[in-house]
C-alpha cells in the first residue's frame, strides 16, 4: 500500500519508512483496526477529531438518518445550518454571537484574521512562538515554525510579530512576566513591515507545541494589554475547545478573554466542520450581503456536517463530555506521574482535560531531547499505541484521546509508554 499511495500522492504528504505508516481499515470507539488486522488503542484522536470516540453514536446516528447531503450554503441555506449556527450561538460567551462556518481549522483562522481586520482597522497581527494555526498562507503567517514557512517566505504576510510563549520550566520569572513584556513592547512597536497591530491570535494551550499550559494568571493579563490597547485577542480553539479541556472552551480555564473564538476538530464528530465566532460588535465589520458573499466556499454550511455538529453539542448535557474529559484526563496525568516520577529526563508532565504531554529532557533537566517524542511515537506504534510527537523540537509525546477510553486501556496504554520513555532516556 505505500508504494501503491507514493505512485499518487504528492510526496510531499505522508512520511514512509520502515514500519512506518500503518493503513487504517477501521475504528471505533478508542480502537483503530489497521489493514492487516492490528488493533491498536489511539491516543491521538485522529488529531483531537474523535473526542466522543471513532463511530461515535452520535455520528452514526446522523449518517443513518440524515437525508440532504449537499445544499447551497450562503444561497439557499439548508435547516441543518440554521440549526447549528443557532445551538453554537448558546454555547458562545456572548448573548449576541455571529457565526461564520468553514470545513477546516485553517479556514475558520483565515476568516477570524479577516475578521478582526475589519474591525479593528489595524492589519498587523501578534502571535506566539510555538504556535500552530494551519498551513493556508494566512493561517502559516501566524504560524511561527520555519520548517512550514521557508519555502513560501515570499507569500507569506510580513505584518506579525511573535512574542514567546511562557516555558514554566525554562522562565526566570514567574507568571509568563517576560513574555508579557515582550507583548507590551511588540504592540507599541507595531508588526516587522510597519503595520499597526489589531489582533492577537493565541492557543489558550498550545497544542502542536507541546501541550503547553500557560501560568495562571498570564492569559488574563493578556487579556488587559489587549484591552488597553484596542487590539481583539483571536482564541484559536479548534484542538482545545468543545469539551477537551473540561469545558465548552478552554479559555473559560486560562482566563482568556477573547473577541473571537475558532472552533473545530470534535465539533463534527470525524466529518469536515469548524466556526469562527465572535459578538456583533465584532461579526458586524463584515458588509451585508448583497447578493454576493465576500467570504464563502461551496462547501460552507454542508447539511451533513452540520446535523453531526447539532447531534455533538446536543450529546454534551448527555454524555457530560467536560466532566468526562478531566476525569480520564485526570487519570492519565496520576497514572503517568506516578509511573514516571523517577525518570530523570522527564522535565514534565501537564496539561488540561485530555489534551496532556510528557516533555523529555537530556541530562542536564533543561535541554530539550530533540527528536525524542518522534521515536518513542515511532516504538509504540509496534506495540499497538498510536501516539503522536509534539513541540518544536519534537520533544513533547503528546496525548489527546478520546474520553471513551476504558480504565483497562489507559492502564495498558500507561504501562507501553511509561516503559518506552524510561528504556528510550
Amino acid at each position: 500500500m505505500a508504494e501503491r499511495l507514493a505512485r499518487v500522492e504528492s510526496r510531499n504528504v505522508t512520511f514512509v519508512d520502515h514500519g512506518w505508516p500503518v493503513f487504517w481499515q477501521d475504528a471505533r470507539g478508542a480502537n483503530v483496526l489497521d489493514a492487516d488486522g492490528n488493533v491498536y488503542i489511539d491516543m491521538t484522536s485522529a488529531f483531537g477529531v474523535a473526542l466522543l470516540g471513532h463511530r461515535s453514536p452520535t455520528l452514526e446516528f446522523v449518517l443513518r438518518h440524515h437525508t440532504l447531503v449537499h445544499g447551497m450554503g450562503d444561497i439557499h441555506p439548508p435547516v441543518t445550518k440554521l440549526e447549528l449556527l443557532e445551538r453554537l450561538a448558546r454555547v458562545a460567551p456572548w448573548d449576541d454571537a455571529r457565526i461564520l462556518l468553514a470545513n477546516t481549522g485553517s479556514e475558520a483562522v483565515e476568516a477570524a484574521l479577516k475578521t478582526t481586520a475589519l474591525a479593528s482597522g489595524r492589519p498587523g497581527v501578534l502571535a506566539f512562538e510555538g504556535g500552530y494555526h494551519g498551513l493556508t498562507l494566512g493561517a502559516l503567517s501566524v504560524t511561527r515554525r520555519d520548517h512550514f514557512r521557508a519555502p513560501f517566505a515570499s507569500r507569506v504576510y510580513g505584518g506579525v510579530a511573535f512574542a514567546p510563549f511562557p516555558d514554566v520550566i525554562r522562565d526566570e520569572e514567574p507568571g509568563g512576566a517576560a513574555s508579557l513584556r515582550r507583548v507590551a513592547e511588540l504592540l507599541d512597536s507595531g508588526a516587522p513591515n510597519g503595520d499597526a497591530i489589531g489582533t492577537i491570535i493565541v492557543e489558550p494551550v498550545q497544542a502542536r507545541g507541546g501541550a503547553r499550559v500557560p501560568p495562571d494568571g498570564f492569559m488574563a493579563s493578556l487579556s488587559d494589554l489587549a484591552s488597553e490597547r484596542g487590539v481583539l485577542v483571536i482564541a484559536d480553539e479548534i484542538f482545545t475547545g468543545l469539551g477537551r479541556c473540561g469545558a465548552m472552551f478552554a479559555s473559560d480555564r486560562v482566563g482568556l478573554r477573547p473577541d473571537v473564538i475558532c472552533a473545530g476538530k470534535a465539533l463534527g464528530a470525524g466529518l469536515p466542520l469548524s466556526a469562527c465566532m465572535a459578538p456583533a460588535r465584532v461579526m458586524d465589520a463584515w458588509p451585508r450581503s448583497t447578493g454576493e458573499a465576500i467570504h464563502t466556499s461551496t462547501f460552507l454550511g454542508h447539511p451533513l456536517a452540520c446535523a453531526a455538529g447539532v447531534a455533538v453539542l446536543d450529546s454534551f448535557d448527555i454524555d457530560a463530555v467536560p466532566a468526562r474529559a478531566e476525569r480520564v484526563g485526570g487519570e492519565l496525568v496520576a497514572g503517568l506521574s506516578s509511573r514516571l516520577g523517577e525518570c530523570r529526563r522527564v522535565a514534565d508532565v501537564r496539561g488540561i482535560g485530555l489534551l496532556l504531554g510528557v516533555e523529555l529532557v537530556e541530562s542536564d533537566g533543561r535541554t530539550p531531547a530533540a527528536g525524542a517524542g518522534s521515536r518513542i511515537a515511532e516504538r509504540a506504534l509496534a506495540e499497538g499505541i498510536l501516539v503522536l510527537p509534539a513541540g518544536d523540537h519534537g520533544e513533547v509525546l503528546e496525548l489527546s484521546p478520546p474520553i471513551v477510553l476504558t480504565t483497562e486501556q489507559i492502564d495498558h496504554a500507561l504501562d507501553v509508554l511509561a516503559s518506552l520513555i524510561v528504556e528510550g532516556t
